[in-house]
Parts: structure tokens; C-alpha cells; sequence
């Protein structure tokens, strides 16, 4: 299963849920996939921490 599917999965149990895709690849068509699915921002590994805490207070915060 791969990240796409494991969201679909996921929020057909926990449709609030929020999520960030963290990758080592460049953005795909499965990231952009997923994030038309609802899942949030795209942050490349590898990040630093600030990178992933911008993105995570703006999922949290609706401003994705």
C-alpha cells in the first residue's frame, strides 16, 4: 500500500484527520494526489525542524 492508498484508508475512518506528506523524492503525482484528497503540505526530507513545525502550524492553523 502506498501513501496515497494508506490516506484513503485513513481518512475513511478519521475523515478530520490532518496530515503532512514527508518524502527523500520530489513532489509526485501521488503526493499531489494525495493532498487533493485532503492530506496537507509536501515537506522534502531532509527537512529541519523549523520546515516541519511552519507546516505543521499552518495545517493546524487552515492556512495550507
Amino acid at each position: 500500500m502506498n501513501g496515497s492508498e494508506t490516506w484513503q484508508q485513513m481518512i475513511t475512518i478519521y475523515p478530520n484527520m490532518k496530515a503532512l506528506i514527508a518524502s527523500g523524492f520530489s513532489e509526485t503525482e501521488e503526493v499531489k494526489n494525495a493532498q487533493k484528497l485532503g492530506a496537507g503540505q509536501f515537506v522534502k526530507k531532509p527537512y529541519t525542524l523549523e520546515a516541519m513545525g511552519l507546516a505543521v502550524s499552518r495545517e493546524l492553523n487552515g492556512k495550507g
